[in-house]
């Protein structure tokens, strides 16, 4: 892989450019041979990625797209990704990118919410029916014979833009609890170089390795984004295969990534003698989030890997400055990161009081004076989020008496037992450290008397029977651990546990089972 190895030299240049997100033309100027993206689909060198941003720039322009104007992607993590965000960032354009495992009529409501003006879909994705009246529709890799991507760019032409505009993101929420919606910043997605005294450090020669989904936003960041505007090389790997991954990782010798938990227990289930066969050793950041890591699991990774791990509390709609090495996390287990009242970190009750250290309470990040978030088309919903100078993701925690903050899971998750809250997350991680246990979720189950009642569904690993003596077992295990109103009155043997796509378990779903039949949920 040939790289920009002058990128220390252009830092300045870069950082120039990062208010029209033309960091990409810097680079085709300086290093026009250098690899700038690769996938399974095909690659990129700095020169290529930016004459098919420019094609595609123009081609929008002819459509009427401009400054505020709305276009809708989805597409698998291939190059063409890359081309259309940078399309789009450089034009002003507000961008959404379309998880890719939603149906058809999920997808037509996320095009006609952010009302897109034009719909860029990868052909073997797409259906008719997600496609609303009024939308046009540009297929990537189709054999359809007009309205191709490829037929697009081609009949473009390549010369920078005269007046770059920096566009704006606006990823959908999951929709775990009803229908999905924007979270949107009407201020422009300025990203500066990630080199040294920066979060990411890169240096020359380094290599980032996008194996989770581009269209959340932490791939996005992490992955595709920060590396862009650095001119880092970027791998692209359209779906996730542990295999894969370590080969990839040896075979570029990747230093940058970012996973979910569900990632690093399928790296872990590979075989060991198999794992210890890859040389691994060139990884020197490797970042998650977006759903909280069992304790086992993360402390493998680390035995495994070494210290490369940062782990950080974040969301798409926002939260700086919570993060934990790997070093600290060793010293206290369980930990995001340690809270920073600089930063505005605050947890509250819900009196909007701050509570004291061992307690739970709702944690609350400083909102910023200007390029606050909202959830589009829905004022409700953003006031709710928002309290006067702060703003909170829905996470319940608590702090230690050295400030590191410990995630107890989100207010709607929390069980209420007879008038006593407990917090299944807490329950989760002491079944998991039972050798028999693979994965494990506790929702409350309605109960006349209790009001909820706590249980638990587990998933054992293969060669592991589900019998009463097991079930003694683990009820004995989690009384070691946990205070006896938290106990799991009843176990719920499964083979899996729902998950979306970025690796956060879906509890709803699994609390669903036991509440179908009922009108309310306390």
């Amino acid at each position: 892989m040939k790289f920009c190895e002058e990128i220390h030299e252009l830092a300045p240049e870069l950082r120039e450019h990062a208010k029209t997100w033309t960091q990409s033309a810097v680079l085709a100027r300086h290093c026009p041979d250098a690899v700038a993206v690769v996938s399974a689909t095909g690659s990129r060198t700095h020169r290529e990625l930016n004459d098919n941003v420019n094609r595609l720039a123009h081609a929008l322009c002819k459509r009427g797209l401009g400054p505020g104007s709305a276009l809708a992607l989805l597409c698998q993590n291939r190059v063409e990704f890359v081309e259309v965000f940078l399309a789009a960032m450089r034009l002003g354009i507000r961008l959404t990118p379309i998880n890719t495992h939603l149906t058809a009529q999920e997808v037509r409501y996320i095009v006609e919410d952010c009302r897109a003006e034009v719909f860029i879909a990868q052909g073997n994705l797409f259906l008719g029916e997600m496609l609303p009246p009024g939308v046009e529709v540009l297929l990537i890799g189709s054999d359809e014979q007009t309205n191709t991507y490829e037929a697009c760019l081609g009949q473009s032409r390549a010369d920078e833009l005269s007046a770059p505009r920096c566009g704006t993101l606006m990823l959908y929420t999951s929709g775990t609890t009803g229908r999905p919606k924007g979270v949107f910043r009407r201020e422009p997605e300025v990203i500066e170089p990630q080199f040294e005294g920066s979060f990411a450090q890169y240096r020359p020669g380094d290599v980032a390795l996008c194996c989770g989904p581009a269209y959340h936003s932490a791939p996005l960041l992490f992955d595709i984004r920060w590396p862009l505007a650095s001119g880092i090389p970027i791998l692209l790997l359209e779906k996730w295969n542990s295999l894969e991954v370590l080969r990839l990782i040896q075979a570029h010798r990747v230093t940058h990534a970012h996973m979910v938990p569900t990632m690093f227990k399928r790296l872990l289930d590979v075989d060991q003698a198999l794992r210890s066969t890859f040389d691994l050793s060139s990884l020197r950041f490797l970042v998650h989030g977006a759903a909280p890591c069992p304790i086992a699991v993360k402390r493998g990774m680390i035995e495994w890997l070494g210290p490369v791990l940062t782990e950080y509390y974040a969301a798409t709609e926002g939260g700086n400055g919570i993060h934990v090495d790997s070093q600290q996390w060793l010293l206290k287990p369980g930990t995001v990161g340690r809270l920073d009242p600089s930063l505005g970190h605050r947890i509250l009750n819900d009196q909007g009081e701050d509570v004291p250290p061992g307690e739970v309470g709702r944690i609350y990040f400083k909102a910023p004076s200007t390029g606050r978030f909202e959830y589009f088309g829905d004022p409700q919903k953003t006031a709710a989020t928002y309290a006067r100078d702060l703003f909170t993701l829905g996470d319940l925690g608590y702090q230690d008496q050295d400030g590191f903050l410990f995630l107890t899971g989100r207010a709607a998750e929390c069980i209420i037992s007879g008038g006593v809250n407990i917090y299944p997350r807490e329950i989760d991680e002491v079944l998991m450290s039972h050798p028999a246990v693979k994965d494990a979720c506790t929702v409350g189950a309605p109960d006349d008397e209790w009001g909820e009642r706590v249980v638990s569904v587990v998933v054992l690993h293969p060669e592991v029977q589900a019998t009463p003596e097991l079930q003694h077992s683990l009820s004995t295990h989690a009384a070691k651990f946990l205070a006896s109103f938290k106990l799991p009155r009843e176990f719920v043997f499964d083979e899996s546990l729902p998950y979306t796509g970025t690796g956060k378990l879906q509890r709803n779903r699994v609390r669903e089972r036991f509440w179908s039949d009922r009108a309310q949920r306390i």
